[in-house]
């Protein structure tokens, strides 16, 4: 069996596939039916109307509903895009065992205990027909996949098949007229619907289940008789063919597999069997340890059963349907049909090559596995599980391609994997002596090479070389040398891919990729959430790889995305350009046709192909906020600028690229007040004064124009600005930009208007200004305040600019290739922003005459002073010069471009390094990645609620890292921690993070812990215990020792965690003395330390004793006296209980 989903629930009375979602529907015992994708694992919705257990479900075929019948006598049909019940059905009388939809009628059959089964209309929602006849609880009814047929099984030991070709005779419309009036004759007289075609009588018990076989005249039947029957039947009769024996308890459900030869049953007593159908004998059985089965489903279309069982339900495959295959430059040899066939790339032709013997074994999965091929030899080996792993050898004949019909005696041995290493040589997995048995073409061991580490399988690594794989890690072993190449911890790979010229392998796990160079050092780590089907390198380097519903690209450096989404799986054989070719599950070769312009596009940004990417930019329609997204991330935002025409987006870019021309050319058209604020902030962080005067003009922001023109030295507009905060009647402006200018008269004179005459005396004083002073006193008399005169004052000035006037100085880099080549109104932009600069991009601030100005608004100003400076200028005195005729003009280019600096780029950030290289959750929390962590957690360890781990998270991340200040002014610099750093180490080369947690850290929590339930701090035990818990996923173990020993932990902390639960809740229960005996005989079934069983022991012990149960109390005390406490009071105690029992051996409550 391949367990694809489970789940663990109550028990699942009904289950029904989706046709087309990977969804699928179960009904509990509990009333509540479940909606499951299990593809991805989760539970999409929870339907929960009904009342008591819900025994049927069935999807509908094409429209988006399912019907559900269940004890409460009802059929409820539901929508489930709606998320509701539509309506129910009413007329069943007893319990409702099954519910099926017609594939083609919009017709319900249903089953119940009231021995009769019912056939409704589901659009006129109303009974159409009951079929009577049964005389017990009638089990099951299903309609016919083809024929207008029911079968129905009941405990009254029989299988009965109904005829209901007259009902649809009746539904669908007559007609004639005579038609017509028979059927009002026939509906008047009480015609027959449905009548009974045939009745099968052979088991001794009830009957619990049959079906209809898809496509054959047969029936095939379960019944508590513990025996599975086949029936055929014809035209006028049916009979028992044969009995399938070997269930040991009631069988529940039996159906014919839609896709194979056999029957599935299974079985109340914990067992599914299969059974081969034309042998009818058993080829295997599946058990679980505790749970009864109750019902089984298979999917419509694919190849996939679901049973239902007490504590869940489990969704599986009988057989896997990958095919064997191996490509060669241009060809593939895949297993088909027991043949051998083989494919060309360039002619896309299929032929048949040699057949493949049958498999001697009887059991399932018995089919080669992988297919190995040596093609100067022209030799093939098959390696399958048959007799617990084996390989055949086949040497092509060169006359085979032709005929492909010849029967070949292949060459056999037993070995867990096989393959081709050299022209002549092949590699056989020997496990029990976990060495490589190197063989020749007649199947002669010429070598044998004990491996490194304990392996399961072994892959292909180059001539000579193998990649072997063991369970938490893959080594490159070199069989000559007999040294081991590379080493790389993985989780386990179940496929390898090496890329054509073996320089580059991906490793595939069931839910991982991992790329890695020829000697296994790590490139990159993905994480699906669905399932890595196979994959490929194209020619450009970059991984191809499907998944179960996409074909999707991996690049160098990790990133990836979706290059086609999938209608069923497929498995990637070989890319020739935009073409993949690939292999369906029916073993038909596949060419799809893709677009591989995004990944190409991204691989030349990675790689500096600037010259490529232009190339693509012109000619491509690359567009879409994806690839924005991708650009801004990646640092290239000036080449998302020119895929953008919304001018919000392009001002973003703009300012993020650093490219303040665009920024103001989107500015402009954009004209709102937030945009012109932040272009100001981006020019003033690059120094650009022109343009933050230009934005904070466009808005009149004066309170910051004021400030700009104060830092950038600018005295004579700082003048002006304090002008018009006076035409603006604006005191505070004004007082400001006579504080930046340090005019100390001008500021006297703004107290003194705005009547501050004390203020206005003072800063006279100070300012050692007589004259104004003795007017300010006289006019305040006797209210001059008094001024000390012991302090000495400085003068409030504003200091001078280190730099007057113009931008800031720039450091000279050299033009990025997308500014120069591909910007077309770049060059505009810049030539009109140099004259701008220059002119003071024409909106100067000047005022000519302010003060005979009534207040007013600025813009009057700003005009009159336009046009007064236009009528002053008289135009640039350009003359021509007599140059002589043979001056050379010298040229600088070369001496300019050696004085340019070219910024280094960024490096990639260590944390991001850290998520890249590891599959642990504690690195990624590490790293700062909480996403991806909990995503790891989930579907490695199944954790939902992460609130408890959160503050662990947060440590994770604050503990990794280290926090420098430079200077005040500066960002603070995060610094990585390394695990294991040493100065001796290539810069180059990431160690995993510094972990705050570890297994030394729990031990000593233990301890506590320990100690905090001896001292009787029950909650602080608890406390430390659930601290160690939650902590143990977070924990990185360097050893197979340490893991054995944090298992043990977890059940160690696991039981004290229980205990302690119970005996604090013992503790809140007062009034309720019989549950605190209860708890306190629990907590001593706790797997404790011995001083803490004592404790335990003597605690129930006491209880009981005070509540008068002393026969139970007698039982503590023997428990603890079996232990020989060390302290003697706890013996003494205990022998005194067990005196005082023995003279009234009695209980008070029981």
């Amino acid at each position: 069996m391949l367990t694809k989903f489970e789940t663990k629930s109550n028990r699942v009375k009904g289950l029904s596939f989706h046709s087309k979602r990977p969804w699928i529907l179960a009904s509990l015992h509990s009333g509540v039916i479940q909606l499951w994708d299990y593809r991805m694992g989760t539970l999409i919705d929870r339907f929960e109307e009904h009342d008591g257990p819900v025994r049927g479900v069935h999807f509908h075929h094409s429209q988006p509903l399912f019907v559900s019948g269940g004890d409460d006598y009802k059929i409820k049909v539901w929508n489930y895009k709606l998320h509701r019940c539509l309506f129910t059905l009413l007329g069943h009388l007893d319990y409702i065992r099954t519910v099926q939809f017609h594939h083609e009628s919009p017709w319900i059959v249903s089953a119940s205990d009231d021995q009769t089964i019912r056939i409704w209309n589901w659009q006129s929602r109303t009974c159409i027909s009951v079929l009577t006849g049964h005389n017990h609880y009638v089990m099951c009814a299903s309609f016919h996949p083809k024929e207008d047929l029911v079968v129905s099984a009941s405990l009254d030991q029989t299988v009965r098949v109904w005829d209901i070709g007259a009902l649809r005779k009746k539904t669908a419309s007559p007609a004639d007229d005579i038609l017509r009036l028979s059927q009002m004759n026939t509906d008047l007289f009480g015609g027959v619907d449905a009548v009974v075609k045939y009745v099968l009588e052979g088991h001794d018990r009830g009957v619990n289940w049959a079906s209809f076989h898809p496509t054959l005249p047969l029936i095939v039947s379960g019944a508590d008789d513990r025996q599975v029957k086949i029936w055929r039947m014809n035209d006028t009769k049916a009979w028992e063919v044969d009995t399938l024996r070997g269930h040991m308890n009631n069988v529940s459900c039996v159906l014919f597999h839609p896709r194979q030869d056999i029957i599935v049953s299974n079985s109340e007593d914990k067992s599914i069997r299969v059974w081969d159908a034309t042998k009818r004998t058993g080829l295997q059985t599946f058990r679980r340890e505790h749970d009864r089965f109750w019902i089984l489903t298979a999917h419509p279309e694919l190849n996939l059963l679901a049973a239902g069982h007490d504590s869940g339900m489990v969704v599986f495959k009988l057989e896997r349907e990958r095919p064997a295959y191996s490509v060669s430059s241009d060809s593939l040899y895949y297993v088909k049909d027991r043949f051998l066939r083989y494919y060309e790339y360039s002619t896309q032709q299929d032929t048949q090559v040699i057949p493949i013997r049958r498999p001697g074994s009887v059991s399932l999965n018995q089919g080669p596995r992988t297919l190995s091929y040596s093609p100067t030899e022209n030799a093939v080996l098959l390696c399958s599980d048959v007799d617990g792993g084996s390989y055949e050898l086949y040497i092509i004949p060169k006359d085979s391609f032709s005929r492909g019909d010849m029967v070949q005696e292949a060459k056999r041995g037993i070995g867990g994997s096989a393959v081709f290493i050299a022209r002549n040589r092949f590699a056989v997995l020997e496990k029990s002596s976990n060495q490589v048995l190197v063989k020749n073409l007649k199947n002669e061991v010429v070598k044998k090479s004990p491996l490194p580490v304990l392996s399961d399988a072994i892959f292909y690594a180059g001539t000579g070389n193998l990649l072997c794989r063991a369970e938490d890690r893959v080594v490159i072993f070199d069989l000559q040398q007999r040294i081991v190449l590379g080493d790389l911890q993985t989780s386990v790979v179940r496929y390898v891919a090496w890329s054509s010229d073996m320089e580059s392998v991906a490793l595939l796990g069931k839910h991982t990729i991992i790329i890695a160079d020829k000697k296994l050092t790590h490139r990159c780590t993905l994480h699906e959430t669905i399932r890595v089907k196979s994959g490929a390198w194209d020619d450009n380097g970059v991984f191809i790889y499907a998944t179960l519903t996409h074909i999707k690209y991996c690049l160098p450096n990790g990133d990836s995305g979706i290059i086609k989404t999938l209608d069923v799986p497929v498995y990637i054989t070989k890319i020739f350009r935009n073409t993949i070719f690939c292999l369906d599950r029916d073993g038909k070769n596949l060419a799809i046709i893709v677009d591989s312009t995004e990944y190409i596009f991204k691989l030349f940004l990675l790689r500096k192909r600037y010259d490529q990417v232009m190339s693509m930019i012109r000619n491509s329609e690359l567009c879409g906020q994806a690839m924005i997204a991708y650009l801004q991330q990646k640092g290239f935002p000036e080449v998302a600028l020119h895929f953008v025409k919304d001018e919000r987006t392009r001002f973003n870019l703009a300012l993020e690229s650093g490219n303040i021309q665009i920024a103001v050319a989107s500015a402009k058209e954009i004209d709102e007040k937030d945009h012109w604020y932040k272009l100001g902030v981006e020019a003033l962080r690059q120094g650009n004064a022109g343009i933050v005067e230009y934005a904070y003009q466009r808005t009149k922001n004066f309170e910051r124009l004021s400030f700009l023109y104060l830092i950038t030295g600018n005295l004579e507009k700082l003048s002006k600005m304090m002008k018009i905060a006076e035409v603006k009647n604006d005191i505070m402006g004004q007082f400001h930009n006579a504080l930046y200018l340090g005019d100390i008269k001008e500021r006297i004179k703004i107290l003194e208007n705005a009547g501050h005459l004390p203020l206005a005396y003072c800063t006279a004083v100070v300012h050692g200004l007589q004259d104004i002073a003795e007017r300010l006193a006289a006019e305040l008399g006797d209210n001059v305040p008094s001024l000390p005169r012991d302090r000495s004052s400085s003068l409030l000035r504003p200091p001078s600019p280190i730099l007057c006037g113009g931008d800031w100085p720039l450091l000279m880099v050299t033009k990025g290739i997308f500014e120069g080549g591909l910007d077309n109104m770049g060059k505009g932009a810049v030539e009109d922003y140099e004259d701008a600069a220059d002119a003071d991009w024409g909106e100067d601030l000047d005022i000519v005459d302010v003060e005979n100005m009534e207040n007013g608004d600025i813009s009057v100003v700003l005009e009159d002073e336009q046009a007064q400076e236009e009528a002053e200028e008289g135009g640039w005195d350009l003359e021509d010069l007599d140059l002589p005729p043979d001056t050379d003009t010298p040229t600088t280019a070369s001496a300019a471009r050696s004085s340019v600096f070219i910024t280094p780029s960024p490096g990639m950030p260590v944390s991001q390094i850290w998520v890249q290289k590891s599959s642990l959750a504690a690195e990624h929390a590490a790293a700062g990645n909480f996403d991806t962590a909990m995503r790891l957690l989930t579907r490695q360890l199944g954790i939902k609620n992460f609130a408890p781990l959160r503050p662990l998270f947060i440590d994770l991340h604050m503990g990794s890292h280290s926090y420098l200040r430079a200077f005040s002014s500066a960002p603070i610099i995060s610094v990585a921690i390394e695990r294991g750093w040493s100065e001796s180490v290539s810069p180059n080369v990431r160690n995993p993070p510094a972990l705050v947690f570890n297994f030394v850290q729990l031990e000593e929590k233990l301890k506590a812990g320990y100690k905090a339930t001896t001292a009787g701090k029950f909650s602080e035990a608890l406390r430390l215990f659930l601290g160690i818990l939650h902590t143990i996923p977070l924990i990185v173990v360097e050893s197979r020792r340490e893991v054995d020993e944090v298992k043990e932990l977890i059940i160690i902390v696991k039981e004290y965690v229980l205990g302690l639960r119970m005996e604090l809740k013992r503790r809140e229960l007062k009034d309720n003395p019989i549950r605190q005996q209860e708890l306190a005989a629990y907590f001593t079934h706790c797997n404790l330390q011995l001083p803490h069983l004592r404790l335990a022991l003597l605690n129930a012990m006491t209880v009981c004793y005070k509540a008068g149960n002393l026969s139970t109390a007698a039982n503590f005390a023997r428990r603890l006296l079996e232990t020989n406490p060390t302290a003697e009071n706890q013996a003494k105690t205990a022998r005194q209980v067990l005196q005082a029992a023995e003279r009234n051996m009695k209980d008070v409550s029981d």
